[in-house]
């Protein structure tokens, strides 16, 4: 496991266009698709990361309780699924269900989608205001697997709770941490 923090890219950074297929729906899932959000919480999650299973049923019931608030949610793995075959599309389905996500869990298999919001490790969040201008990038929370800390999700939780209310969102952000993309070789990005 190689552990990576966030790269923090600017504030302010328009989110990058995609078109991934839905491994739960099937239907190709794209950024215009949430068009009429206020806000829109695009999350690199895998299945196999540590990282993300410390925050997973956290991170689904901050879904299900601020989807009901307005803001829209995406998650995106990346990882290389014939080196990782649990964060294969398969399993990703078994996982969406398991979890109970309420959102697009979508398949990135040629990378390209994480390359363009230079995500760099699972989990790695970035939430877009209604012109899609990036206010948020960083941590769920500052709970980490063996930490003792209570999943609580509240670095993400007052984010958008400041967008969602029309308040500047604090720039005081912590870089996620987590493990690194597993990228398929011979396509990492010069910043992994």
């Amino acid at each position: 496991m190689a552990l990576r923090q966030s790269r923090m890219i600017e504030l302010g950074t328009r989110a990058p266009d995609f078109a991934l297929p839905d491994i739960v729906s099937g239907r190709i899932v794209g950024l215009a698709d949430f068009s009429a959000s206020p806000a829109l919480l695009v999350a690199f999650i895998c299945n196999h990361c540590p990282y993300v299973k410390h925050v997973r049923a956290g991170f689904a019931a901050f879904a299900r309780e601020y989807g009901s608030k307005g803001l829209a949610i995406v998650a995106i793995s990346a990882n290389d699924a014939a080196a990782y075959p649990d964060d294969a599309p398969e399993a990703m389905a078994r996982e969406a269900k398991n979890a109970g996500f309420t959102f697009p869990y979508l398949y990135d298999e040629t990378q390209v989608t994480a390359r363009a919001y230079e995500a760099i490790c699972t989990p790695d969040f970035f939430l877009f205001d209604r012109e899609r201008r990036l206010v948020y990038r960083g941590r769920f929370d500052a709970s980490r697997p063996g930490s003792n800390v209570p999943v609580s999700g509240a670095d993400l939780r007052a984010a958008a709770d400041a967008l969602l209310a029309g308040r500047p969102v604090p720039t005081d952000q912590q870089p996620s941490m987590g493990c690194s993309i597993k990228w398929t070789p011979g396509h990492a990005p010069a910043y992994a």
